[in-house]
Parts: C-alpha cells; sequence; structure tokens
C-alpha cells in the first residue's frame, strides 16, 4: 500500500497510540510468524486517489479521471432507449407539446430534487448502494440490496434488447435491406409472397419471424433462437470488458458510447428534415391538446417517466457519484444532467415524428394513389357523376389535398351508399395517431421508414449503433449498481465479480432468447422494477429526512458543497416529493389492478397481435418478481430488529490477513445517528493509519468505532487482549 507522505497533527483524547513495530515488540519473541503478519484493510489494488478530509489516512477508492468522464457517465446511464422509443410516444399519447408541462413540472418536483439526493449521499459517504443506507441506519441496510435486485432483474432483459440490437446491426450492411421486401415462397407449380408478411408488412414480419421466430404463446417455449443467443452472448461480453475493471476501464469507452448516440440523433434531424412529410410529422407532435393535459393519467405516465429516466432507485447513480471527491458539486451535476436527460428526450422526440412524418406521408401518397384509381373505376361504371368532381382535378397527378376535397364531395351527394363505395379517408393525422413505443417503434415503425431513405443501410447501421450506445451507457450504470455494493461490502475482487456476475447473467437470460423470450421480455420489462423502486424511493427519501434528519443532512450538505442549498430542496424532500412518489405509488398500484395481466402475443395464421392472460405459473412469475425485489427491506429490518446475527459479522469493514491473529470489537451500530460532519465523522474519528499505527481503544472509550474512508467500521485489537475471543485466520 503507498504510504503517507504528509503528518497531519491530531489530538486522540488520552487514547494509547502504538506503532506496529511497538507492539509486535511486545510480544513473545519466539512467535516468528506473528512479526511476519501483515494486515491490510481494503483492496490493495485499488489506486490511492483522495485523502479523507481531517485524517491522515488516505482513502483508497478509485475517483474519476476527470469531471467529463463523471458527467458522461450519468448522462449515458440516465439516457437511455426509454429516451428514443418510450417518451416520443408518451408526448404523442398525450397531448404533444401540451405534455412537456406536467413533464416539466415533475422534473422539477421530484425528478431533480431525488436525483440530488442520490448523487449527495453516494458522494459524501462513498459507498455503494448497501453501504450508504446501512451508515445512514442498519435497520435499513436492505434499501441497498433490494436496488442490487432490481438492477440485476432489469439487467437480465435489458441486454436482451441490445442482442437485438446487435443482430440488426450485423443485418444492415446489405443493399437492399433484409427486411425492404417480403420474401417470395417458392412449390412445384409457381412462387408466391410469403403469406404471414403479405398480412401484416415486411419489416413486421421480418421482426416477428426472421429475428424473434416468435411462438404463438408464452407457455410454448419453442427452444433456443441460436441466432439471438449469439447476440446476447456478444452483449454480456461487451458489457464484462467494458466493466471488468470499474470506472477505470468503463470511463474511458463513456467517451464514445455517451456522445456517439447525440453525433446520430443530430444527423437523423437533419437527414429527416429533409425528407417529405417531416414538418407535419413535428407540427402533429408539438400541436398542443391542452384538455388532455388535465387527465389525471398524464400526470401519471409523466411521473413514471421522470422517475425512470432518470435511473432513480437502481443505484447506479449512488455507486458513480461515490467515486467523486467529497466538494465535488453534486447539486450542479443533478441540475446539469437532469436536463440534460430532458432536452435529449425532446430532439429525439423530433428525429422520431420527423421521420414518422416521412413514412406517414409514403403511405398517405399510396391511400390517394389506390382511392383514385376506385373513383376513375366508379366514374367509369357510372356509379359517380363526372359532374362531382371539379374541373381542376387530374386523377393522373392527384395531390393529398385535392383527393380529400373529392372525397368530402362523394361523401355529401352518396351519403346513404357512401360506405358501400369502400372509400378511406387519407389523412397524414390519421397516420400519425397510430402511436407505437418501444420495440415496435425501433424494429418495426422506424425501421421501415429507413427502407425509403436514399443509402437506406448506412442510416440503418448508424441507427442500430446509436441504440447499442444508448443502451450500454445504461447497461455500465446498472452493472456498477450491482457490483460497488457489493465490493464495498464483501470486499470480493471487482474483476472476478464482474465475470462470474455476467456469466450468471447471460445463462439466466437464455429464457429471453427461446422463441417465446419477447414475451418474458414484457413480463419483466412490467413487473420487475415499477413497484419495486417507487417502494426503494420512498424509503430512500424517509431514510435521509426521517432516520438521518432532514437539518444534519442540509448542514452536511453545506460542508460538502461549501454552500447551503436552496430551502426549495428542505421542503422538496420532506413533504413534497415522499407525498407525490405515495401517490404515484398508489396510482400504480390502481393501475396495475385495474389492467389485466397479460400480453399481446403474435399469431402466425392472423398476422396480428392477440392478448392473452398469463397462465397461473406466469402470474406466480409476476408476483414472485415483485416480491423477490422489494423482500431484502423487511428481511434486514427485522434481522436487525431482533439481533439475530452479531453486528460485526455485518459490518461494511473489512480486513483482511496475511499469517496473523486479529480480532474485531463488536459495535453498536443500532444507537447511532451521528451527524456526517457533527458529533465524530468518519473522518474525524481516530482510526488506523494502515501499515504503520494500529488504535487501541482505552477501556471505557466508546462502543461506537469508525473506518476510515466514511463507513462505519469496527475497532482492530490485537489478540493479546484477554477478554475477547479471538479468531485465527
Amino acid at each position: 500500500m503507498p504510504k503517507n507522505s504528509k503528518v497531519v497533527k491530531r489530538e486522540l483524547d488520552d487514547e494509547v497510540i502504538e506503532s506496529v513495530k511497538d507492539l509486535l515488540s511486545n510480544e513473545d519473541s519466539s512467535d516468528d510468524a506473528f512479526k511476519k503478519s501483515e494486515l491490510m484493510v481494503g483492496d490493495r489494488e485499488e489506486k490511492d486517489v483522495d485523502v479523507e478530509e481531517g485524517s491522515d489516512v488516505e482513502d483508497e477508492r478509485p475517483a474519476w479521471n476527470s469531471k467529463l468522464q463523471y458527467i458522461l457517465a450519468q448522462v449515458g446511464f440516465s439516457v437511455g432507449l426509454g429516451n428514443v422509443w418510450r417518451f416520443p410516444y408518451l408526448c404523442q399519447k398525450n397531448g404533444g407539446g401540451a405534455y412537456l408541462v406536467p413533464y416539466l413540472i415533475l422534473l422539477l418536483i421530484i425528478g431533480i430534487p431525488l436525483f440530488f439526493l442520490e448523487l449527495a449521499v453516494g458522494q459524501r459517504i462513498r459507498r455503494g448502494s448497501i453501504g450508504v443506507w446501512n451508515y445512514i441506519s442498519p435497520k435499513l441496510g436492505g434499501i441497498g440490496f433490494a436496488s442490487c435486485v432490481v438492477c440485476f432483474f432489469v439487467a437480465l432483459y435489458y441486454n436482451v434488447i441490445i442482442g437485438w440490437s446487435l443482430f440488426y446491426f450485423s443485418q444492415s450492411f446489405q443493399h437492399p435491406l433484409p427486411w425492404d421486401q417480403c420474401p417470395l415462397v417458392k412449390n412445384t407449380s409457381h412462387t408466391f409472397v410469403e403469406p404471414e408478411c403479405e398480412k401484416s408488412s415486411a419489416t413486421t414480419y421480418y421482426w416477428y419471424r426472421e429475428a424473434l421466430n416468435i411462438s404463438s404463446s408464452l407457455s410454448e417455449s419453442g427452444g433456443l433462437n441460436w441466432k439471438m443467443t449469439i447476440c446476447l452472448l456478444a452483449a454480456w461480453v461487451m458489457v464484462c470488458l467494458a466493466m471488468i475493471k470499474g470506472i477505470q476501464s468503463s470511463g474511458k469507452i463513456m467517451y464514445f458510447s455517451s456522445l456517439f448516440p447525440y453525433v446520430v440523433l443530430l444527423c437523423f434531424l437533419i437527414r429527416g428534415l429533409l425528407l417529405n412529410g417531416s414538418v407535419d410529422g413535428i407540427r402533429h407532435m408539438f400541436t398542443p391538446k391542452l384538455e388532455i393535459m388535465l387527465e389525471p393519467k398524464v400526470w401519471r405516465e409523466a411521473a413514471t417517466q421522470v422517475f425512470f429516466a432518470l435511473g432513480l432507485g437502481f443505484g447506479g447513480v449512488i455507486a458513480f457519484s461515490s467515486y467523486n471527491k467529497r466538494d465535488n458539486n453534486c447539486h450542479f451535476d443533478a441540475v446539469l444532467v437532469s436536463f440534460i436527460n430532458f432536452f435529449t428526450s425532446v430532439l429525439a422526440t423530433l428525429v422520431v415524428f420527423a421521420v414518422l412524418g416521412f413514412k406517414a406521408n409514403i403511405i398517405n401518397e399510396k391511400c390517394v394513389i389506390q382511392n383514385s384509381e376506385k373513383i376513375l373505376k366508379l366514374l367509369k361504371i357510372g356509379n359517380l357523376s363526372q359532374d362531382m368532381i371539379p374541373h381542376h382535378i387530374n386523377f393522373s397527378s392527384i395531390t393529398a389535398e385535392d383527393y380529400n376535397l373529392v372525397y368530402d364531395i362523394i361523401q355529401k351527394v352518396k351519403e346513404e351508399e357512401f360506405d358501400s363505395l369502400g372509400l378511406k379517408s387519407c389523412q397524414i393525422e390519421d397516420e400519425l395517431n397510430k402511436a407505437v413505443q418501444g420495440t415496435g417503434l425501433a424494429f418495426i415503425a422506424f425501421t421501415e421508414a429507413m427502407t425509403h431513405f436514399p443509402a437506406s443501410p448506412f442510416w440503418s447501421v448508424m441507427f442500430f449503433l446509436m441504440l447499442v450506445n444508448l443502451g450500454l451507457g445504461s447497461m455500465f450504470g446498472t452493472i456498477e449498481g450491482i457490483i460497488t455494493p457489493i465490493v464495498d461490502t464483501f470486499k470480493v475482487r471487482k474483476e472476478i465479480l464482474t465475470v462470474i456476475c455476467c456469466l450468471v447473467a447471460f445463462f439466466i437470460g437464455l429464457i429471453f432468447v427461446q422463441r417465446s423470450g419477447n414475451y418474458f421480455v414484457m413480463m419483466f420489462d412490467d413487473y420487475s422494477a415499477t413497484l419495486p423502486l417507487l417502494i426503494v424511493v420512498i424509503l430512500e427519501n424517509i431514510a435521509v429526512t426521517r432516520i438521518y434528519g432532514i437539518d444534519k443532512f442540509m448542514e452536511d450538505l453545506k460542508d460538502m458543497l461549501g454552500f447551503s442549498p436552496s430551502q426549495y430542496y428542505y421542503y422538496m424532500w420532506k413533504f413534497v416529493s415522499p407525498l407525490v412518489l405515495l401517490c404515484l405509488l398508489v396510482a400504480s398500484i390502481a393501475q396495475m389492478g385495474l389492467s389485466p395481466p397479460g400480453y399481446n402475443a403474435w399469431i402466425e395464421d392472423t398476422a396480428m397481435e392477440q392478448f392473452h392472460s398469463y397462465p397461473t405459473w406466469g402470474m406466480i412469475v409476476c408476483i414472485s418478481l415483485m416480491v423477490s425485489a422489494i423482500l431484502p427491506v423487511p428481511i434486514v429490518f427485522m434481522v436487525r430488529r431482533c439481533n439475530l446475527i452479531d453486528d460485526s459479522s455485518g459490518s461494511l469493514a473489512s480486513v483482511s490477513y496475511k499469517r496473523g491473529r486479529i480480532i474485531k470489537e463488536p459495535v453498536n451500530l443500532e444507537g447511532d445517528n451521528t451527524s456526517l460532519i457533527h458529533g465524530k465523522s468518519p473522518s474525524e474519528v481516530p482510526s488506523p493509519n494502515f501499515g504503520k499505527n494500529i488504535y487501541r481503544k482505552q477501556t471505557g472509550s466508546p462502543t461506537l468505532d469508525t473506518a476510515p474512508n466514511g463507513r462505519y467500521g469496527i475497532g482492530y485489537l490485537m489478540a493479546d487482549m484477554p477478554d475477547m475471543p479471538e479468531s485465527d485466520l
């Protein structure tokens, strides 16, 4: 371990301080093995990057190479696939431009304050989610474990989506694109178009049949889809290699994975604005429908989107901020990342509706041509009179406006028999009102639009490479939300844990690359995260404002930031945010109860989706996902409450040994609610200078000791203390 070169003067309040050399000289001279023993605390391979304020012990925790790298990591985590395929759908569905008003209001009420809270506790305590909530109250330590479980569930299916994107990316290097036309089927007599494709569309057929080879129900497994299995393996290998060294490896990748999507979005926006119909799509998008904005459902969906867009409750935000220095201005970071996330969503919405406007314009032109031919036929057979048609109308080059004029005239004149004529109203708004989201937007609607682009393979490569990078950025934060807390708590090697985590996740993830795998993805997406994360964030808010104390927390922020945060956050954290979160939780439970649990299955014969209810075992899986995600909270609470385990065994401090004897002094973590900066902070309590001094407590000293790096620790005593049990390690 690197040695300190600085000497910091401290008053030790009558505590006896002896160097390791002096202590060893008091041992039996014949005990050579003991003299050669070596005490190590923490992970020897972690680099010395920061010195804790008020301590002469350097905190051996990795740090970001630069502030830019950290901001890009937080942006990469918060800006994900939902910004591209969820936000535009919600915006279009819930009043267009009017939807931005409740979204911004809720961003200010729950988004930024709770994001700031997670950044602050992670940066101050410098531990992952398990360590942070153990520090504040050991009874609430289950919050961190619940975050890890949710992160693991989400990582399982989120990486499958990256695998799908990798598959489409690999198939984009050909012209024409493989989903451009329906395939032809040959038999002994003639050639015909694949019926399933003819009933749907080329992109829909390619997604369900060529990519997923989907089964007709959840119960029909159909075996593994080998193409998607290989893509899933490739996705997990990418994540593992990027995360194996922690932020030292993933931080460098962030420069590309976080910035590349913005380059692609800007390119798509410029290209989209040059396409016919793009302005119609953007105009439709931002035309406010104020009456919809007043509906409670709009506010519920806006609150849910704010909540998940920033990654609250996952533990990734806390993990990333824990690698900051304590004087970093995390308030600025919270506001900056939140608004970058918002403007990214707006940018993605512009791109999506510019492209969908172009697609709607093409479909509308086909509709006009087909129905104009019908009108000509009706004129020839005498069902319609030529006198109805205005003289300036030329059916050989008719525009959408002229067709709608003729359509309205025929509808008025032939009102009684109009339905039998079989004419359709070709309105571009009707096509734009067909809201699509998720995989339907990315792999069907957007993919179909790109087939009409000049140089379509280039744009397809760019689009799916963007999806891969968006997914990886979020995956890095999700995996960090699992790895960092476990490494901080149990002191396992990060490289080994990362490899094991990725291997286990890959093998469990094989259920998502069966032919029925898409239905499991929908199940996990609906039930594994929504309610557990809401409960986690509510408990986080309670832990800081009620258990730890909002006044002490505000003082800690002043000490850490160098200025007092606005009282706005005081009232948001203490009153408004918990109330809004509670209302959101109740609304989400009500929505889940009112909506029949089920999934949309693809039926090959009809080439359409059909709603199926979950079988009994499927309902058991759904309930198990929600219960297992939140179960650590009551388990840890009861274990701590009933003192079922020794506090010292659950301590966050860790000691590794080489041929020596050392014992742990039990501590009473339950009764401590000391402020981070008042009373005795971890940095102010006398602590061992590793490799130089070991502090022995005097009889009668307080039972609470702290580790030097900001976590609750244990007092380290030599094994010659007669009144303590001996541990041979």
